[in-house]
């Protein structure tokens, strides 16, 4: 078992907090971990540290900066097999998946590095004939970054990069479920020389987390998670009128046309609601199927999911792998079991598996109407609701139908269906005969209740921006 350390300021400090916060591996419960709560004090002089580092930060070239974050990628690489071990231990995820997330995270970095050169502000014309109007893009401050569970990895490096290459620094926040990963990320910065202060990496409990997201010298607050915790951010904001960027729960529908390649759509759509156990924000969450293939379709879900094996991945790498604990389980079979009740079918899974780690198997509800529970509320787990439609006008209606607005999945060969869907479907980002899978030169933001802002490409990046209007009369 690992004893970790938080990391202020380029070193790993002990707390003085002798409370420490357990790690479990999902997959057999075994304890793999004890990080520290982070004391009020602590956490108060992270975000000092920072703030203070951050006045020297942003006077360096974004050259300079990109070079610091081309480094940092570098040392991700060397130290990906750490970073993956810690991970597959934590998270029940394959070594083989958890290493290469560490490789998707330098990717990202490199990416933003090269937004060194291009990062861009605007000559705007004035109303005078000697005036200059010039937009200048500026860095917010201290940026407080709230990381997920599900792609812990990746997702920090998907804030903290574009964060830096604007001039900021962070106090990063992990999840309490999968905090190692991120400590041996803070080692690759160590190696990359970033200058101490720069990023801070703190695992706290929520009165310390609300410490850090309400102190004046914070300018923004990322998150990626709930819905819940999204509101709870948007309080956290008002006290210092702190920018918020939230990335929040989804709802992906998938619309099944009746031309679609049904082999290719059951394939993928499956492969979809089961990988990482289903705890991915744009994974499928509800399928519409047109009622000249519902049956065809309904069948071909029905053998993938039932072919889908799930089990511990360290011994079987192949296989779909644990929620992250037990009231995730519980509270996805209580979803099941409710839509039973109301009327829906279970085709396949929909039971608690005996032995140890939070597994529950993939599950295929039929009969579903738009008004259930589990049409409505992210399941965030492997079961999948189908409903029938009768033509496309209906599919894009009970798609658009719903509080979220993240991804979604349109399958067809017809490209009139595909373009008109794809422009008049409420969501962010839409794919068309693919699964979603965030392309980080795109933009990755939500509609609806799926939240504010965005990651990715030159719109996340400018996230982490405020504007300087210079009027230069001559």
């Amino acid at each position: 078992m690992k004893i970790e350390q938080n990391f202020i300021a380029n070193s790993f400090i002990a707390s003085a907090n002798s409370a420490m916060i357990p790690v479990y591996n999902p997959a057999d419960g075994e304890l793999v971990a004890q990080v520290p709560s982070a004391t009020a004090d602590e956490a108060i002089g992270a975000v000092k540290t920072a703030a203070q580092a951050q006045k020297s930060w942003r006077k360096l070239t974004s050259v300079e900066r990109g070079a610091y974050l081309h480094k940092l990628a570098d040392a991700l690489l060397t130290h990906k097999e750490a970073i993956g071990t810690a991970l597959a231990l934590e998270s029940g995820k394959s070594l083989e998946d958890a290493t290469n997330e560490a490789v998707y995270a330098a990717d990202i970095t490199r990416y933003h590095a090269e937004w060194a050169r291009r990062i861009e502000g605007e000559i705007i014309p004035s109303d005078s004939p000697s005036e200059n109007l010039l937009l200048q893009r500026e860095p917010i401050g201290v940026i407080s970054c709230l990381i997920p569970f599900n792609y812990p990895v990746y997702t920090l490096l998907r804030k903290i990069a574009p964060a830096l290459i604007t001039g900021n620094t962070v106090v990063v926040r992990p999840s309490n479920n999968t905090p190692c990963s991120a400590f041996e990320i803070a080692k690759a910065v160590q190696a990359a020389g970033i200058p101490a202060g720069v990023v801070n990496i703190l695992t706290m409990d929520h009165a310390t987390a609300e410490i850090v997201c309400t102190h004046p010298k914070v300018g923004m607050i990322t998150l990626t998670g709930s819905v819940g915790a999204g509101r709870k951010v948007l309080e956290y904001s008002q006290v210092n009128i702190a920018k918020s960027s939230l990335e929040l729960g989804g709802k992906t529908p998938a619309i099944v046309e009746a031309d679609a390649d049904l082999q290719q759509a059951a394939r993928e759509i499956v492969g979809s609601k089961t990988t990482n156990c289903g705890q991915l924000c744009t994974a499928v969450e509800r399928v519409y199927v047109h009622e000249a293939v519902y049956d065809e379709f309904v069948s071909l879900l029905k053998q993938h999911m039932g072919e889908r094996q799930f089990g511990d991945r360290a011994a079987q790498p192949a296989h779909m792998g644990p929620l992250v604990n037990d009231n995730a389980r519980l509270n996805i079979h209580q979803m099941v079991e409710r839509a039973i009740d109301d009327g829906a079918q279970l085709e396949v899974g929909g039971y608690i598996p005996e032995g140890q780690g939070h597994f529950y198997p993939p599950t295929l509800l039929t009969n579903c109407r738009q008004d259930m529970e589990i049409v409505q509320e992210e399941i965030f787990g492997p079961v999948l609701p189908v409903l029938k439609y009768s033509n496309a006008e209906e599919a894009l209606e009970l798609a658009n139908d719903h509080q979220f607005g993240l991804a979604s999945v349109i399958y067809t060969e017809n490209y009139r269906t595909a373009m008109g869907m794809a422009n008049n479907i409420e969501a962010g980002e839409v794919y068309i005969n693919r699964t979603p899978a965030d392309p980080y030169q795109g933009y990755h933001a939500g509609w609806k209740r799926s939240g504010l802002g965005g990651d990715d490409g030159k719109h996340g990046m400018l996230e982490f921006t405020q504007t300087r209007l210079v009027v230069q009369k001559y």
